[in-house]
């Protein structure tokens, strides 16, 4: 399996593809793998580009402080690795607030970015919902925390109607063989990620787009992210809760496609 070596750590990476690379970088949980349906729908044109979050899935499991940034940081060396000078960034979560780091930072590298139900800078709605998940991980181990955190996660209907799916994703939650002090650690350096003062230095072509229903970092928290990057565009999609690109895909890849084709790499 691919990795590579960026010094003190190896990072887990897949691509498929050719031409233009998009950079796919998931959230919390840290896994690549979150990003297959839109891989699969742009690997026709494009470079697909996937990696696993130092800490998480098949990457090296650090037992360090982490942060947003040290998470940034990390994806640029992939992508020094790889070759890659530019690329369109595709951040859902804690990978759009990634991107808000490497499009203020490492503003040439970066052709777009799109912001998937990611947020600016943490509020007393987000510390609570995350504190009340770091304490269930905590206390209670791995399993109850996927069990708990799904249910944040995904709208009621789509947990009643798709059980099966729901059970795969308490495990990608769960982390598998994961310490419990890495994700823990994690939580703490979303909560402590505010790029609220910065947001007007993005000088790019961003797309926002989020579920109306996300419990997880509500509506509100992409409009200021639109209102407050020049020029951002805004989708709003009906439902899919946080997870809307596992539940939407047909209508979130339109978005997603639609954006990129018409911000090509020069």
């Amino acid at each position: 399996m691919p990795k590579v070596d960026i010094g003190d750590a190896e990072i887990y990476y897949e691509e498929r593809g050719e031409g233009a690379p998009i950079m796919f970088v998931p959230g919390l949980g840290g896994g690549g793998a979150v990003w297959s349906n839109q891989v699969k729908a742009l690997s026709g044109n494009y470079r697909t580009i996937v990696h696993d979050h130092r800490g998480c899935g098949q990457s090296t499991y650090s037992l360090i402080e982490y942060s947003v940034d040290q998470m940034a940081a990390d994806a640029i060396k992939l992508m020094d690795t790889l070759g890659i000078d530019r690329a369109h960034w595709v951040g859902h979560s804690t990978g759009g607030a990634m991107g808000q780091i490497v499009a203020q930072d490492y503003p040439d590298r970066l052709a777009s970015l799109v912001l998937s139900a990611t947020w600016p800078g943490q509020d007393e709605y987000f510390n609570r919902a995350f504190t009340a998940r770091k304490g269930v991980l905590s206390t209670l181990g791995t399993v109850e925390y996927g069990r708990h955190s799904i249910l944040t996660l995904l709208p009621p209907w789509y947990v009643t109607e798709n059980p099966d799916r729901v059970v795969e994703m308490e495990k990608y939650l769960a982390g598998s063989d994961q310490p419990v002090e890495i994700m823990e650690s994690r939580i703490d350096a979303i909560c402590a990620f505010d790029r609220r003062d910065r947001m007007g230095c993005i000088d790019l072509p961003v797309l926002v787009i989020v579920a109306e229903d996300d419990m997880v970092t509500p509506r509100y928290l992409s409009d200021q992210l639109a209102e407050g990057v020049p020029g951002a565009e805004k989708v709003i999609l009906k439902t899919g809760g946080h997870f809307v690109l596992h539940v939407l895909v047909e209508e979130y890849n339109a978005a997603l496609i639609d954006f990129i084709q018409r911000h090509p790499i020069a």
